[in-house]
């Protein structure tokens, strides 16, 4: 599985997300995809209360630690490469996270519209 080119929706080098915890479809800290990742995790996201529990209702529960997978459970403040298609539907229930912008990658924009992106950006 090959990257896609590292750009963000504002067309510059995409930005780091999070090493800590590690995010990313590659695990490489970025919001980089290809055609493989079927699920589009695109956007970089600041987890909320808010939002990890509305996640977890619609079924993607991503506070509870997984440790078989590596994986220790977000909690409010963690960066995560989240899902384009949850990002949007998050976004249209009122309950969407803040995104990093310079480290959304610009596939995001196959599915989330840039104003949708842009009203919970943090760095507009």
């Amino acid at each position: 599985m090959t990257p896609d080119e590292s750009l963000n929706v504002l067309g510059e080098t995409l930005a780091l997300c999070s090493n800590e915890p590690k995010t990313g479809f590659f695990r490489d800290g970025h919001c980089n995809t290809c055609d493989a990742d079927h699920g589009s995790h695109t956007v970089c996201a600041v987890m909320t209360a808010e939002f990890l529990a509305f996640s977890k209702y619609v079924g993607n529960d991503l506070s509870t630690p997984r440790p078989e997978f590596g994986f220790a459970g977000l909690k409010p403040g963690d960066q995560w490469c989240l899902c384009a298609g949850r990002f949007l539907q998050a976004a249209e229930e009122g309950c969407a996270p803040r995104v990093r912008l310079a480290s959304t990658h610009a596939r995001a924009l196959e599915i989330v519209p840039l104003d949708v992106l842009k009203t919970h950006g943090l760095d507009s």
